[in-house]
């Protein structure tokens, strides 16, 4: 099936909707500098807090979960009230829930700043990407959303290392402090900008209040999606949580060599990924409509060996080259999610469809946090990436099975009604 072609974008426009990615961007990457950070701390916060394993994987599955429960609802407002508004007190609640993570004295409190932080970041997601795809043709979305997702690429490295960094000179506190501090600041010349980006005017979302969380999932595309986005972020999330601490452990590293091992080719990798994905997506986008869906599969499955071999391979060297794979392949998968969902759903539903979508994913995540602290020393991090990248196999063949029963449908239902309105 062919899309329809796309109007030309007037140069004004384009500037501004280029402005709006530069000033989002940097948000995102301050949102995941600051979830980050406190991965690449866990043996100074063993120490520190005196927390188990258990209760340093409880630190990221708590997040995890606070944010998943805020995902539906931050969708849900991001529809009927202002996306703008919604990103600008998103960061600022979240750069004053970092300061305070600085603060704390016991694990217990730490796990309470990191649900505050779940709260605070969920605002964020659903609204800062329906405000980018809104500014963009359906034909250039995937590389639009592809360059806001760099921003969690550099943030993971930076928060990763800086906090690493900061852990291994005894300053973990303050890594904190300086991360939050950075954001209420940039919570300023944000705030400024977004007051002059258009939203949709209060009619044309109306309809938005008679779309349901049921009317969603009566889609098949998007309960597939649903099933198999969680998947795929298990799997990230468990080389978020634990690869730093299982490279510390298994090559003897310091905190900073192990978090800038953990990251910075994986990183860099996905960063060139994502922007690929994007580029090819919206290329193959002129040929056929269920493109993004087809990288999706792509990427689900040249993952799955790349992430048994990050957990199994016997050199430093091999791990790198292992993650760079990952990297490469995952970034298939980020660029294309949420722009293959806009593909079948209305233009009104779109934060509401991220925000479930993260509620899905985020969910499963946490008990990938968890779960690395439960059986580290027992199943191992590496029987764990092992059975994940089995389980990305099997996501892949689910997905090729719904683009031949579903997709192809839910593709034409959309595509009719734009088709009439041009």
């Amino acid at each position: 099936m062919n899309p329809a072609p796309s109007r030309p974008v007037p140069p004004q426009a384009a500037k501004s909707a280029m402005m709006l990615v530069a000033f989002m961007w940097f948000a995102y990457f301050l949102n995941y500098c600051d979830r980050q950070a406190v991965f690449s701390m866990f043996p100074a916060l063993k120490t520190g807090l005196q927390m188990s394993d258990q209760q340093l994987g409880l630190v990221g599955a708590m997040f995890l979960w606070v944010y998943a429960v805020g995902c539906p609802v931050s969708g849900y407002l991001g529809d009927r009230f202002s996306k703008r508004l919604l990103v600008v007190l998103s960061l600022v609640v979240w750069s004053l829930v970092t300061v305070g993570t600085g603060l704390v004295a016991s694990g217990a409190a730490l796990l309470a700043m990191r649900a505050a932080m779940g709260v605070s970041e969920s605002l964020y997601m659903s609204s800062a990407v329906a405000l980018t795809a809104a500014a963009y043709p359906a034909a250039r979305r995937s590389r639009a959303v592809s360059v806001l997702m760099t921003g969690q690429i550099a943030g993971t490295v930076a928060g990763s290392w800086f906090g690493g960094w900061m852990a291994d000179r005894g300053e973990w506190r303050v890594a904190f402090f300086a991360l939050g501090a950075v954001g209420v600041l940039y919570a300023l010349p944000y705030f400024a900008f977004l007051r002059r980006v258009e939203e949709p005017r209060a009619e044309e979302t109306s309809a938005a209040k008679g779309l349901t969380f049921s009317a969603l999932l009566r889609s098949g595309t998007f309960l597939l999606l649903c099933l198999v986005f969680p998947v795929f972020v298990f799997g990230i999330w468990l080389l978020y949580g634990w690869l730093p601490v299982f490279l510390h452990d298994k090559f003897h590293l310091n905190q900073a060599d192990a978090a800038f091992n953990a990251t910075v080719f994986l990183q860099t990798a996905t960063f060139a990924g994502v922007i690929g994905g994007g580029m090819i997506a919206d290329a193959l986008y002129h040929r056929t409509q269920s493109a993004r869906f087809w990288l999706m599969v792509c990427g689900l499955v040249l993952s799955a060996p790349c992430i048994h071999a990050l957990g199994n391979s016997d050199t430093l060297l091999a791990t790198r080259i292992a993650a760079t794979g990952f990297g490469l392949f995952s970034g298939l998968f980020i660029a294309n999610i949420f722009p293959a969902t806009f593909d079948i759903i209305a233009s009104s539903a779109r934060a509401t469809a991220v925000g479930m979508l993260n509620f899905f994913g985020a969910i499963t995540s946490g008990f990938a946090t968890l779960f690395g602290g439960m059986w580290k020393q027992t199943l191992g991090i590496d029987r764990m990436l092992s059975f994940t990248a089995l389980a990305y196999l099997l996501a892949g063949a689910a997905l090729v099975a719904g683009i031949k029963t579903w997709v192809r449908r839910d593709l034409a239902s959309k595509l009719e009604p734009r088709l009439q309105n041009e």
